[in-house]
């Protein structure tokens, strides 16, 4: 592509094949920098977001609980602009004893359950 633009010559591209190839590429460049955890500290980034989120707020285990609404309005507002359901869910597994070897979160009230009861189920 870079060749193309320096020499100044349009080539007639197949819309279809064109469209494929950058498909595939962004699908593979947003797989492997946001869908996979990092092999560092298997995080996500919304997880790190979440978490420096939380320590901006000084949610550590002397301090009380604030609500999630709090923690995810921060993310979004600060760091994370997509939905503020990802970041719930993001908000609500970091905190599940049963998806995560070792819980990073303690959450207070109804996180779900492994029976599939989502968080906050009545």
């Amino acid at each position: 592509m870079s060749a193309t633009v320096l020499s100044g010559e349009i080539r007639n591209v197949d819309f279809a094949d064109a469209l494929g190839e950058r498909y595939l590429s962004y699908a593979l460049s947003t797989i492997m920098s946001r869908s996979l955890p990092d092999v560092r500290d298997g995080l996500k980034p919304v997880h790190r977001r979440i978490l420096h989120a939380m320590q901006e707020l000084r949610l550590d285990p002397a301090s009380g609980y604030k609500k999630c609404a709090r923690v995810v309005g921060d993310v979004i507002g600060k760091f994370h602009p997509h939905g503020e359901l990802a970041v719930y869910d993001a908000l609500v597994r970091l905190a599940q004893e049963f998806t995560q070897r070792y819980p990073l979160i303690d959450g207070q009230g109804n996180f779900g359950n492994v029976d599939g009861d989502n968080a906050a189920a009545m």
